[in-house]
């Protein structure tokens, strides 16, 4: 069976790509541009992106399962219209082509960000309302592109989505938002630890629900691929375990941070801060409870230790040669 990939060469994709092969399926991979991140993977490599309709269709051309990973991340808004233009407009493109090439199955990645994480402080499953106009461009656009994908399923396309929390773990090679806030704890570039937290899942852990999801989730449905809940400070306290470079020691109130934003935005343009925005802040602000059981239940979903996603890491990193020289 061929499978199609969108997203390869992102920190999902690198894992997900090996589980596919593993299980004997033959891989068909879409990348904007050359990346050395798949070599010896053994994949059909379709050069193009999701606003390219004709490489959308020779990426499915006789496929029958696609994982649509492609999309973009942001923490300040969408300035560029990137965020749109990729995480809805490139979704209904991908979407398109699935329906018009025949594909069989649709396993779309959203985001926990495409629920109101903020109503209330009941656990989030689900059943949770999802974000309104209020919401950040990226919580936004996640939704968005889920209503693309529901657009779809009422066409006869056979999909299910699913919803990871923050994702990190080894082969982080861009890196992404978390990996490089690994890289600055390490490196002594942030100053204090900010109160509040998130709920992080192992990078491992979301592939294999996503192949779960694809083999057993039900038509329509969405499945929560979450972990566990951490503070920043139990964030740091892991990071000077696995590294031994000392945590930050002083801790300040999302509050705090906020009052300085202006601040720390014009030293920016001079010194090598960690980029800070309100919407991070106001993801760290959100202590919700958010339930797997749905995933667990269905998929068999299991999750790893936070410690050991960011023990793993590290040790890529090191691998890689980016932990020399720590300040």
């Amino acid at each position: 069976m061929t499978v199609a990939v969108t997203g390869a060469t992102g920190h999902l994709g690198v894992h997900l790509i090996p589980l596919l092969r593993n299980r004997g399926q033959d891989v068909r991979a879409l990348i904007r541009t050359a990346s050395s991140v798949l070599d010896g993977q053994d994949v059909d490599v379709v050069e193009g992106s999701v606003a390219d309709t004709p490489a959308l269709r020779r990426l499915m051309s006789g496929v029958e399962t696609v994982f649509h990973l492609a999309g973009v991340i942001s923490i300040d808004g969408d300035p560029d219209g990137r965020v749109a233009a990729v995480n809805i407009n490139g979704t209904r493109n991908v979407v398109d082509a699935a329906i018009d090439c025949g594909v069989k199955r649709f396993i779309h990645v959203s985001s926990i960000h495409a629920f109101d994480l903020t109503r209330d402080e009941r656990p989030i499953d689900e059943t949770r309302p999802r974000v309104g106009e209020r919401h950040p461009a990226y919580d936004r656009s996640k939704y968005a592109g889920e209503k693309e994908v529901r657009r779809g399923i009422a066409r006869g396309l056979d999909a299910v989505i699913v919803n990871p929390t923050g994702v990190l773990g080894p082969l982080d090679y861009r890196p992404s938002f978390m990996g490089r806030s690994l890289l600055d704890f390490y490196h002594r570039r942030i100053p204090a630890r900010i109160e509040g937290g998130f709920d992080f899942v192992d990078v491992r852990d979301v592939a294999e629900g996503m192949v779960a999801a694809a083999e057993r989730g039900r038509t329509g449905e969405n499945y929560i691929l979450s972990g566990s809940w951490c503070s920043i400070t139990d964030v740091a306290s892991a990071t000077e375990r696995c590294t031994g470079v000392p945590s930050p020691r002083w801790e300040v109130s999302v509050g705090t941070v906020r009052r300085l934003l202006p601040i720390t935005r014009m030293l920016g343009r001079f010194v090598d801060l960690p980029p800070i925005t309100g919407e991070s802040l106001s993801a760290l602000e959100a202590k919700p409870g958010i339930s797997n059981a749905r995933a667990r239940d269905e998929l068999g979903f299991t999750t790893r230790p936070t410690e050991e996603s960011i023990a793993d890491a590290y040790a890529c990193f090191r691998d890689r040669g980016l932990l020399a020289n720590a300040g």
